[in-house]
């Protein structure tokens, strides 16, 4: 249910969000009557109007996607709230990476103001707004970090022939144990042909052509395509 209008203008209109995922939770203050207090004390105290409180009870912080949550971020996009007021950001999401794309989509360039009531945050003032892209410039950082992680992590997979998941490539096929790859001969001799073929300044198409003419066959008994002989070609040996 609602909260009644205020009639005072350029009063910053906020809905509370508020979220437990276990029954635990309330041994620390986290109980949902504990947060639906501070945020009631944090609007009174800093003259904001409370338009709706909106709860997610017994889910984890693990996704965005909660009701509670879902609704106070379109109550933003439709302008029925100006911020999201928070007793903590935990109460939003656990997750840097997730916490960076909620200020990247919700609370920068004028879409929306955040207010946290315990980490004193308040992007309606300037230092509240050098705080937040601070914390998110730190959350791009970090999954730009775990990005790179993976990507080396996936090389170096590669390099010992390990399967790295999705359709194995050309050339090779799973071994028994799920987990290395092991070259298929007659793959492989197309290969061979086809970066032979390049070598000599041939064209995809004309390479397409050529070893159609010469009998060679994908995975599905068909010519090889355009595209498949372009992959082939490129992609390095394993």
């Amino acid at each position: 249910m609602g909260f009644p209008r205020s009639k005072r203008p350029n009063r910053t209109r906020a809905v509370g969000y508020i979220r437990v995922s276990t029954d635990q939770q309330a041994d620390r203050g986290l109980s949902l009557s504990a947060q639906r207090a501070k945020v009631r004390a944090y609007a009174k105290l800093h003259d904001i109007e409370l338009v709706d409180i909106l709860v997610d009870a017994g889910l984890s912080a693990t996704t965005l996607e909660r009701p509670g949550l879902q609704r106070a971020l379109q109550m933003l996009r439709r302008r029925e709230a100006d911020a999201i007021l928070v007793v903590a950001l935990d109460r939003l999401t656990r997750s840097v990476h997730d916490l960076g794309l909620l200020l990247k989509k919700a609370f920068r360039d004028g879409r929306g103001e955040l207010l946290s009531v315990n980490e004193s945050i308040d992007t309606r003032s300037a230092a509240g707004r050098l705080l937040i892209h601070i914390i998110g410039s730190v959350a791009e950082w970090e999954s730009s970090r775990i990005g790179e992680r993976t990507s080396a992590a996936m090389r170096e997979l590669k390099t010992q022939g390990r399967y790295t998941g999705g359709i194995t490539k050309f050339g090779f096929e799973l071994g028994p144990d799920g987990q290395h790859l092991h070259p298929v001969p007659r793959e492989q001799a197309i290969v061979a042909r086809a970066r032979e073929l390049r070598a000599l300044g041939l064209t995809m198409r004309e390479i397409a052509l050529r070893l159609e003419v010469e009998g060679a066959r994908g995975r599905s008994g068909r010519p090889l395509r355009e595209g498949q002989v372009q992959r082939i070609v490129r992609e390095e040996a394993a």
